[in-house]
């Protein structure tokens, strides 16, 4: 094990090259889907993990999406991550990487940015990284598409997995998470000339509106369920009969079984319009993350954060899904929130705390030491844990 209080003081020297390390990454803009600039994180990102890591990952390209792999033979805990952010490019020349004090701002800042630079500072503390895989996907913003195979894959040749993704603003890590669905319905209606023969034709405005009322009545406060209407496009000119409109929804959920009734009652979804037609896409995209996946290892990083004179940290229920449900579903062990302490992800307003990154380094390092150092379960021991 090694020695606490060194391991904090070995991480508050290393502020400064932390938040340089941000500055840069920050600066390396990741926007969803576009491969150029995904690559060019990628790239930045290998130099760093091989230097901590000792050994060269594995790029996997699906889809054209870069992810990045350290595979450990004997590999008792994951570290867990992605360097997509939802910022569009061209987004850093209107809001660039800024610290104003304790508090750095820019695209990605805290989701996941900081986390990633916690997480390399973390394996550099560390005297032995043989057990430590490393998983960097470059599309978990639009929903892990081409990584999800992969996520579940290393999770379970792992003893336990860590999230980098961001805590909460006060600090705590998350040791719950929502479920999440996404769907696209389409309605299909007949053009027609809205002046002339507004009768003639079968109105996709009028037949998506009644949709958009049936859809959020599926919403079930009781049990923390939201379904809710998002992007909505219809029609071509103002002067024509909409033939077509289509309308995405979004589902969060605490449990699985809400998120299968949502499925089950979009599906039944019937037009109000004679002549009309509906047409659904999607699906559950992410079951819950249950707190009992993380409830040991959220004591065990308390009180490795009491070792280290730090506050131990709480555990949080939050709203958001990220790939830790994935994880958490097959029934490893898994603590999200081990990245930067900030909010506002996905608007203007993200934010990080730049003076907690070195404590956040420090316990994410005594955490992984603490693991490493403990055997991997049989996969058959996890096998046939539900989610609930």
């Amino acid at each position: 094990m090694l020695q606490r209080r060194v391991l904090r003081w070995a991480a508050e020297e290393r502020a400064a090259e932390m938040l340089d390390r941000l500055g840069e990454l920050v600066s390396c803009e990741s926007p969803p889907g576009s491969a150029p600039h995904l690559a060019a994180c990628a790239d930045l990102l290998t130099g760093w993990g091989r230097a901590v890591l000792r050994r060269e990952p594995r790029r996997i390209v699906r889809d054209g999406v870069p992810h990045l792999l350290w595979r450990a033979p004997d590999q008792r805990v994951l570290l867990l991550g992605h360097f997509d952010t939802v910022w569009p490019a061209g987004t850093l020349a209107r809001w660039p990487f800024t610290v104003d004090g304790a508090i750095a701002t820019g695209p990605g800042v805290c989701d996941m940015k900081s986390g990633i630079v916690q997480m390399f500072t973390a394996l550099a503390l560390l005297e032995d990284t043989s057990h430590v895989g490393v998983l960097l996907t470059g599309d978990e913003e639009s929903g892990s598409v081409t990584s999800r195979s992969l996520v579940e894959a290393e999770a379970r040749r792992s003893g336990a997995v860590l999230v980098c993704e961001p805590g909460t603003p006060s600090g705590e890590l998350k040791v719950a998470r929502k479920g999440g669905s996404a769907y696209r319905l389409t309605v299909h209606g007949r053009a027609s000339h809205a002046g002339v023969e507004p009768h003639a034709g079968v109105n996709a405005t009028v037949e998506v509106a009644h949709q958009i009322l049936a859809v959020g009545d599926l919403a079930a406060a009781a049990h923390g369920t939201s379904v809710t209407p998002t992007a909505l496009s219809s029609g071509t000119t103002s002067n024509t009969v909409p033939e077509k409109a289509v309308l995405s929804i979004d589902v969060r959920s605490w449990t699985s079984a809400e998120l299968d009734r949502v499925d089950r009652m979009l599906r039944r979804l019937e037009p109000r319009l004679p002549e009309a037609a509906l047409t659904l896409e999607g699906g559950v995209n992410r079951y819950p993350l249950v707190a009992d996946m993380a409830r040991g290892l959220l004591e065990t990083a308390r009180e490795a954060a009491r070792e280290l004179g730090l506050e131990p940290p709480g555990g949080a229920h939050v709203s958001g899904a990220s790939d830790a449900n994935f994880t958490g579903a097959l029934g490893v062990p898994t603590l999200d929130g081990l990245g930067g302490v900030g909010g506002g992800a996905h608007a203007r307003s993200e934010y990080v705390d730049v003076r907690r990154m070195p404590e956040r380094a420090a316990l994410l390092a005594a955490l992984v030491d603490r693991l490493a150092a403990a055997p991997v379960p049989a996969e058959s021991a996890r096998r046939g844990i539900p989610p609930s």
